[in-house]
């Protein structure tokens, strides 16, 4: 099974990923997802639901294969603690591992200097600028619901399914036909009107 890695916090944003992780749990997809967090206690999203990380980044395997992280977004970012997974994201673009961010955690790369060199999105560039001092990526940012660029994938916290679409499209869980189905299905719903 290839590992796709959940970066979870307390107060992460469950539905940012909810869309892609069900779809790469499928039976068949040869994807699992799991969770990794700054330690192994519980972490409650925003929306209350009470999560037991795989992995703690305070013994992390860096030996472990896996082939995408997710940072979803969620009012965790804002604390300081939490940025202990620069170390893990440092990693993954040194190795070519995708790493997949929406909303603010964005913001969280941003202010480590990580979007500077790729084409990315955020919640607003003044949102992004303002959130991360350190953030010098300006002439890079694309106003999209979400851009994928190497081994990098943004989007704003209205993007969730436009989020899934680029992660599926990277992963190749999805393509072409099917994949642009999968995205009107969710985007448009079975009844157009």
């Amino acid at each position: 099974m290839k590992k796709v890695l959940v970066f979870i916090t307390d107060g992460f944003a469950d539905w940012e990923a909810s869309y892609v992780t069900a779809e790469l749990n499928k039976p068949g997809t040869e994807f699992q997802v799991q969770t990794i967090a700054i330690d192994k206690n519980p972490k409650v999203s925003m929306g209350g639901l009470t999560v037991i990380p795989d992995y703690s980044l305070q013994d992390f395997s860096f030996s472990l294969e896996f082939v995408m992280l997710l940072l979803p977004g969620g009012t965790g970012w804002r604390e300081e603690k939490n940025h202990q997974v620069k170390k893990l994201v440092s990693f993954c673009l040194e190795n070519t591992i995708p790493v997949a961010a929406i909303c603010d955690a964005t913001t969280f790369l941003g202010n480590y200097g990580f979007l500077d060199q790729h084409k990315h999105t955020g919640n607003s560039l003044p949102y992004l600028k303002e959130g991360a001092p350190n953030y010098r990526g300006d002439e890079n940012y694309i106003e999209e619901q979400s851009v994928s660029d190497r081994c990098l994938i943004t989007a704003n916290g209205s993007g969730a399914l436009e989020f899934s679409r680029d992660i599926l499209n990277k992963l190749e869980v999805l393509k072409g036909k099917e994949l642009e189905e999968w995205y009107d299905l969710f985007k448009n719903g079975f009844i157009k009107r």
